[in-house]
């Protein structure tokens, strides 16, 4: 095994070959999931795979599974994966790096002629960004047994298509039950998304946790009126009442530091006219914490936070949450493979605390789980400008390669 070094200029050149599929002008990706392009790049995922020797399959929820026999295929597999759909003005790297690193490990072991084990598997989860259709990782969810099918299913775009609906329209909504496929162990390799790696140069994150999250929308209505013509006291302007609580948010996040952050990344406001006073806004907010004791005493504040100033400026407060994913400590063994191979690679690494959702976070409640984490420019990711090294994309699929052979072998 010492021997077995992935393909970088291969993994590189498929990279950029799958980008441009749904490529933007800026040089990012917008392949929402369940569109034509990402039925385009399923269609090219698949047809690599089959000339890699695999054999595909499709799940109800469209997880596309491909599997390489091992010596003994009654053993469960090592997987690993993540996923192919990005954000209206996503990057090259974020999700598709754990997919097209999984194809590269196959591609890999099949060169060297390497047998394994157990048989290996890689994995397009769909849906993982939950940009189209909320919330985030609800396939890997539906596979944890955090959601059910029909749920799954229900769930509507701005524009009212439904996910099942869209599965149907693109031809991968699968007949293959969900959930019924056994892993062995389960690694995504995943670009940080934030600024620790690289501010200590270091090579790999070895993931041990990934933050609790807590979603909502929240609807505060008031009375729209003319802007020129109604007195300040006399107002019960909606827009001002849903300033306070965006800055509730901040205040909430900054008194829980270091580990808690707090974002209202969607507004919508109406009737949006520049001389009516905002009768209605509707927005969102995202609550994060590694500790879930910590999470809930936020949910608690902001609640409160928002219920009060409801109450003083006489609007009406509609407050939902949709979405509660508690913290994860991810599998011990699976973390210390990590860790072994990035030594034996020679890679300088450092534990780390994920403050994105991924879909391990989901496989981690059937299967042992862990993740790799790699660097990204300036931390930024979810942006077209993200960006990440050829070296250390090469690293993070060579300390893949190690733990998904150390673990099958095993």
């Amino acid at each position: 095994m010492h021997n077995l070094t992935i393909n970088a200029e291969r993994l590189w050149e498929t990279l950029m070959e799958t980008a441009r599929i749904g490529g933007t002008p800026k040089g990012g990706i917008k392949r929402l999931t369940l569109t034509d392009l990402d039925r385009e790049v399923r269609d090219w995922f698949v047809a690599k795979c089959e000339a890699a020797g695999c054999s595909v399959g499709v799940d109800e929820m469209g997880n596309i599974y491909a599997l390489r026999p091992g010596k003994d295929d009654s053993l469960p597999p090592i997987v690993c994966g993540s996923h192919l759909d990005t954000q209206p003005t996503g990057g090259k790297y974020d999700g598709v790096l754990g997919v097209l690193a999984g194809l590269e490990v196959i591609r890999t072991l099949n060169d060297s002629g390497y047998e394994t084990n157990r048989p290996i598997m890689v994995v397009d989860w769909t849906n993982e960004e939950g940009s189209r259709f909320a919330p985030a990782m609800i396939s890997s969810g539906v596979f944890g047994g955090a959601f059910d099918l029909d749920y799954a299913y229900g769930r509507a775009d701005p524009d009212g298509e439904t996910l099942g609906a869209e599965l149907e329209r693109i031809g991968y909504k699968g007949k293959e039950k969900i959930g019924e496929r056994e892993f062995g162990a389960f690694f995504e390799l995943h670009i940080e998304q934030g600024p620790v790696l690289e501010a200590e140069e270091k090579t790999i994150g070895v993931v041990t946790d990934a933050q609790g999250q807590r979603w909502y929308e929240l609807t505060v209505s008031g009375q729209e009126s003319h802007a020129g013509t109604t007195p300040m006291p006399l107002r019960r302007d909606a827009m001002m009442g849903a300033a306070k609580m965006i800055a509730a948010v901040q205040e909430i996040a900054l008194r829980h530091a270091p580990h808690a952050v707090g974002t209202v990344g969607m507004v919508r406001v109406e009737p949006n006219s520049r001389n009516v006073i905002p009768g209605e806004v509707f927005f969102t907010v995202d609550i994060r914490h590694p500790d879930d004791t910590v999470l809930a005493a936020m949910d608690r504040e902001l609640r409160a936070a928002c219920g009060r100033i409801a109450e003083a400026a006489k609007l009406t407060l509609a407050m939902e949450q949709i979405w509660h994913f508690p913290p994860v400590a991810f599998d011990a063994d699976c973390v210390a493979a990590v860790r072994q191979a990035a030594e034996e690679s020679g890679h300088s690494h450092r534990d780390i605390i994920s403050g994105a959702g991924h879909d391990a976070c989901y496989v981690a409640r059937v299967a042992p789980t862990s993740m790799i984490f790699v660097p990204c420019e300036n931390g930024i990711s979810h942006n077209e400008i993200e960006n990440a090294t050829f070296d250390d994309v090469a690293a993070g699929a060579n300390v893949l390669l190690r733990a998904m052979v150390a673990m099958a072998n095993a």
